[in-house]
């Protein structure tokens, strides 16, 4: 059997799963309704709702084990409320304390560093706020591992909560080349 693996452009609200039976969720957005992917079609790993970018997809459940292990690094460029200090960064690159499923998790060590320029992504969908609001810094994270909301708590932990959050690199592939919404199928993922 043929394998089939995509790169998708994430964009704000969609859920990373492609279809629901819960009550509550009757009105979200699926990956399904992006693009017509094969039966059997599963997420490498998820994006919250609330965030954005690079999503890989496989119909290879060994190469899904394989990226989501510790082994892969994902980057992310991360929008933070207020004007990030350099000790905050070496705070978040030593690991800090988070809640992880009641229980507390300390991360492990990460790249971090503050971007020079705002990345060009697509205007969101729903407006994150404007500068009235106060100053915002945008960083960059790298992280080898990936427990749910994980680079929000971590942010959040160091006192500067995260406004916007697009994931912009699994291992080797990027999301370079994609339009918002866009999907690419790919000749491998690992």
């Amino acid at each position: 059997m043929k394998h089939h693996h995509f790169k998708l452009f994430k964009p704000y609200g969609y859920l990373s799963q492609f279809q629901t039976n819960a009550r509550h969720e009757v009105n979200k957005k699926f990956l399904g309704e992006l693009y017509d992917f094969p039966e059997g079609t599963m997420a490498i790993g998820r994006l919250d709702k609330d965030s954005e970018g690079l999503l890989l997809l496989t119909t290879d459940g060994k190469v899904s084990y394989e990226i989501t292990s510790s082994k892969t690094d994902k980057e992310y460029y991360v929008q933070v409320d207020g004007e990030i200090t350099n000790e905050a960064i070496t705070l978040l690159e030593q690991g800090v304390v988070i809640s992880h499923q009641s229980e507390t998790y300390t991360t492990k060590p990460c790249k971090v560093f503050q971007l020079n320029e705002i990345p060009d992504f697509p205007e969101r969908v729903k407006k994150i706020r404007d500068e009235r609001h106060g100053k915002t810094t945008w960083i960059s994270i790298t992280i080898n591992e990936g427990k749910f909301r994980q680079v929000r708590k971590m942010t959040a932990q160091v006192g500067f909560p995260t406004l916007r959050l697009v994931r912009i690199r699994v291992g080797t592939i990027s999301l370079k080349g994609l339009e918002m919404g866009e999907v690419k199928e790919l000749d491998d993922v690992t």
